[in-house]
């Protein structure tokens, strides 16, 4: 049977990667093995790449072109090492960011001819595309204040892209939404300042409805209260960026190539 690729889209502080981890556990109770990864990164490469694109000081200046290109460099060992495999095995596969996120950054915000993002988009995925694609959206005023409390409770500052001036970030979601709108059936655009167990309610809706066809049980569950305020929530789940968040989950408890397997 082959496997589900769901991917989670926005900009900075949106709570993607909160409501990946969420998810993930709420699948398996479902008897689904599940492949969680993030962009970039999720291979050796990969984290490698995401520490030059994103934590590396000397690498502040990087040229958009040589920004998309390593952007894509990562993605294609997570999609030909890890995805693909993981959707030949009938996994699900949740990654927080794809390539919709490169047509929004690297196209629409640092304003590279879309033509050529797309081209080598392609040949980074090929047809490896996302079964279904949620895009967390919130202001950006919502954003640059989220930003700004997790700079100062966390140890470490903000990369190159959280950074970013606010104009960028206007273009970023201009072209999220620009994206979206092309591809409805695929998209699934949700209110990103809701709370976390809101947002995760209609996560569940539309995965259950590409799942077995009957989202109708999503709403018979209560989604748990989390520890924290709505406002707190992603940066108390955010996790320490020179870590390798990539997490492979199934029901047998094995490690290898920076991949967690446990039950």
């Amino acid at each position: 049977m082959t496997g589900l690729l769901i991917t989670f889209e926005g900009t900075e502080a949106t709570g993607k990667g909160a409501q990946v981890q969420r998810l993930v556990p709420w699948l398996q109770e479902r008897g689904c093995t599940v492949c969680s990864l993030r962009e970039p990164g999720g291979t050796p490469t990969g984290e490698e790449l995401r520490r030059v694109l994103k934590h590396q000081p000397d690498c502040a200046g990087m040229d958009p072109v040589t920004e998309l290109l390593l952007m894509n460099a990562s993605r294609a060992e997570l999609v030909r090492k890890i995805i693909r495999p993981s959707l030949a095995h009938g996994e699900i596969v949740l990654c927080d960011r794809f390539y919709d996120s490169t047509c929004a950054y690297q196209g629409y915000g640092r304003g590279l001819d879309l033509s050529l993002v797309r081209q080598v988009v392609d040949a980074a995925v090929g047809d490896t595309k996302p079964d279904l694609t949620f895009l967390l959206r919130i202001p950006v005023e919502v954003s640059e204040e989220r930003r700004r409390r997790r700079n100062a409770a966390l140890p470490f500052k903000l990369d190159r892209f959280e950074a970013a001036e606010r104009e960028f970030f206007l273009r970023v979601q201009e072209g999220y939404d620009k994206i979206a709108a092309g591809e409805p059936e695929r998209f699934r655009v949700i209110d990103g300042t809701q709370t976390l167990e809101e947002v995760q309610a209609q996560i569940r809706q539309h995965v259950l409805a590409l799942i077995d066809g009957d989202p109708r049980q999503a709403f018979n569950e209560t989604v748990p209260a989390a520890n924290s305020p709505r406002d707190d929530v992603r940066f108390s789940a955010l996790p320490d960026p020179q870590k390798n968040l990539s997490t492979c989950l199934s029901n047998k408890g094995v490690m290898r190539a920076g991949l967690q397997r446990f039950t």
